[in-house]
């Protein structure tokens, strides 16, 4: 553990400028509060948090966040609080304090909830200010580097799986792959014992036999580009054993077959130098087709760059080599935390592109599961690069597709898109891009999300931003039924409902607001009873248990709301406008649109049933026929020839019986109302391909 005077030497040692005494009153102070208390490896609390501090002095950090990391444990577990926080050391530190501490109610929550609020507030903490995550990095670390200490397996398992699922991607997102690495090597010893066990004794195995093979790898490689006029250091390593893991994994091989074990780093003066460097080896050594990744003129989206390839070595083994300058190095291996160091000057703001995805991601998830779901793919999948018409670079997951990309650019521009061109040809919208793509996209003011882009999209940003729009939607459309069963409602109260007696409603009924009230009758959250008690306060009394004075009087038009959101077109039956129709209302539940003739409509009982219209010009349903054709040659294209002559898309086509010589074909088709499809019955029965046809 660092002493006291070691860590302020450490300060001062890259910023003579930094107030001696505020560094000393902080260690004191947190040695103080945590007092007696101990850690699972039996070590003073107060440890952890000055070896997190120490972590942020590698990082040369500004004395703010030295200070933080040594309190910010002390509101989570001492007595201490935010304002004392504040008050012995200003509003920056305790404002950086409370956003990596955690709220004491999620201790509470059950686990998904609790992960996810903690995430929450961590994110938008972070969003102000990035050094609230290079202190969280650093206090996970410790803690991983720990981990052995706890006795329960349970809690070691989640843990490190915490650590895998969020900490390392985002240590990897802002580009700290030293901290990322030693997260995936520690969680992966917790996770895959077995697995760790087997590689790490291969490769100490293989260690053993190589004859120090590496370092006679990078020395050729150092004469090499030296004999080309190139001043570089080389360094070779192995890969640590969950980067092998993973090949193994992702190609299924055993561990003989990863032939790429070795990897090699080469450092360069300039830019200039990395494009030589690459050459020279390109025409020493083979170097394999589809390994060449130039991160140069391309970083990634957390400010890395380097040139990777893969070379043929001697004895045909493949190695890895990365070339980079001193500069590049520095940033790649503490990605943002370079960038925010003291000297800077710069006050960070964290205000980078993906960062700001995962805020709008906090802000648009209904509920832990999608807010966990969501970060998850913001934060953890493989990259391609796209481009807009104008040249701008997006960077997006591996299958991202261009709702993906639109929703990427703006959240508006993926709420409106209707259409797409890749390389200049249209494409639909669920086509998966490519590297390198041009991807314009076609917008129209009208358009909305669509319930069915959820499933193709592949970015949390996308995700969360449409079952936003989805459930905003589906809120509205269930508030208009509910208005509308209001104004039959307040038909039935011995009063004029006016404005003020639906506000004193809101009130006994303890809702937000008018609105509220509508969408919990659309719902069916609340009874007629509730609603008319609510509305004037004892005029239910006399009305006794009998359900006739709820019977409806007035047909409810669905005219203007949308299949599947506020209400759902019965499977069973495939209502069409120009059907006599009602709804089967539950509580929780859109509203199920069947025809009268239903045979499933025996099975609401426990329902509310609403007496429905389709209302006028309503148009445009899926409607199921049966159709049973002669089985010879050319009758399924007859058939498609009556559908395309009468304007129908067929949206499925499922062959359901043969039976020589007849097949059966079950088929859903869009028409416009019931005529349409009574025209389209009457040509397929006038057809001599078609043996019977009926609507199911």
């Amino acid at each position: 553990m660092l002493r006291q005077y070691e860590l302020v030497e450490r300060v001062l040692g890259y910023d003579p400028d930094a107030d001696e005494a505020a560094l000393n009153r902080a260690y004191v102070y947190t040695v103080q509060k945590h007092g007696t208390q101990r850690r699972a490896s039996g070590d003073p609390y107060f440890s952890h948090p000055v070896e997190v501090a120490g972590l942020m002095t590698d990082l040369k950090l500004d004395q703010q966040t030295i200070i933080t990391a040594l309190l910010h444990d002390t509101v989570e577990d001492t007595l201490a609080t935010i304002e004392d926080i504040e008050a012995n050391f200003g509003t920056d530190v305790a404002r950086l304090v409370d956003g990596v501490t955690k709220l004491s109610k999620i201790e509470q929550m059950a686990e998904n909830e609790r992960a996810a609020e903690n995430l929450r507030k961590f994110l938008l903490a972070m969003s102000e200010d990035i050094r609230v995550l290079l202190v969280k990095l650093a206090d996970r670390l410790h803690n991983m580097r720990t981990l052995h200490f706890i006795k329960s397996p349970e809690k070691r398992q989640r843990i490190a799986r915490e650590t895998m699922d969020i900490y390392a991607p985002l240590a990897e997102r802002v580009g700290m792959y030293e901290y990322m690495r030693e997260m995936q090597l520690l969680a992966f010893e917790q996770l895959e014992p077995e697995a760790y066990a087997t590689i790490t004794s291969k490769l100490e195995e293989l260690r053993s036999q190589d004859g120090g093979q590496v370092d006679a790898i990078a020395l050729k490689v150092k004469q090499r580009l030296a004999e080309a006029g190139l001043k570089v250091e080389v360094s070779g390593r192995e890969k640590h054993p969950y980067s092998i893991w993973k090949k193994m994994a992702e190609r299924h091989v055993s561990f003989e077959q990863v032939t790429d074990i070795m990897a090699f780093r080469v450092i360069c003066d300039t830019e200039a130098d990395c494009y030589a460097a690459m050459g020279v080896l390109h025409t020493t050594w083979q170097f394999l087709p589809g390994k060449f990744k130039d991160y140069i003129s391309t970083p990634k989206s957390n400010g890395y760059k380097s040139l990777h390839t893969s070379l043929m070595y001697e004895n045909s083994m493949r190695v890895e080599v990365q070339i980079r300058t001193r500069l590049m190095h520095m940033t790649n291996e503490f990605g943002l935390a370079a960038h925010w160091a003291y000297k800077q000057g710069d006050r960070p703001d964290g205000q980078v592109g993906w960062l700001r995805d995962l805020i709008e991601i906090v802000d648009a998830s209904h509920d832990a599961e999608e807010l966990l779901e969501h970060t998850r793919l913001a934060i953890y999948q493989d990259r391609i690069f796209a481009f807009t018409p104008k040249g701008g670079l997006f960077q997006l997951p591996k299958g991202a597709t261009p709702v993906d990309f639109a929703f990427a650019v703006h959240t508006d521009l993926g709420a409106q898109a209707v259409g797409a061109k890749i390389n200049g040809r249209h494409m639909p919208l669920r086509t998966p891009l490519a590297n390198g793509d041009v991807v314009e996209i076609i917008k129209s003011k009208t358009a909305e999300p669509q319930l069915s882009w959820l499933g193709f999209v592949v970015t949390g940003k996308a995700r969360a931003a449409i079952r936003r729009a989805v459930r905003l939607k589906e809120r509205a459309e269930i508030a208009e039924i509910g208005r509308k069963l209001f104004d039959e409602i307040a038909t039935k109260v011995p009063a004029r409902i006016g404005k003020k007696a639906v506000r004193e409603a809101v009130k006994r009924l303890e809702l937000i607001d008018e609105e509220d009230l509508m969408f919990a009758i659309g719902a069916a959250r609340l009874t007629d009873r509730e609603v008319m008690e609510a509305l004037v306060p004892g005029c239910t009394t006399d009305l006794g248990d009998d359900d006739d004075w709820t019977r409806r009087e007035h047909q409810i038009s669905i005219r203007g709301l949308t299949p599947g959101v506020g209400f759902q077109l019965a499977e069973c039956c495939h209502p069409v406008p120009g059907d006599r129709i009602v709804g089967l209302r539950k509580k929780g539940e859109p509203v199920e649109v069947h025809s009268i003739g239903c045979f499933e409509l025996a099975n609401g009982v426990d329902a509310d049933w609403l007496d429905l219209s389709w209302g006028r010009r309503s148009q445009g349903a899926v409607g199921r026929l049966r159709v049973t054709l002669y089985d010879r040659p050319g009758t399924l294209a007859e058939m498609a020839g009556i559908f395309a002559q009468n304007h129908v898309n067929v949206k499925a086509l499922d062959q359901v019986e043969t039976d020589h010589p007849f097949t059966t074909y079950e088929i859903d088709s869009e028409v416009q109302d019931l005529a349409h499809l009574t025209r389209i019955l009457s040509a397929l029965r006038a057809s001599d391909a078609v043996a019977q046809a009926e609507r199911i």
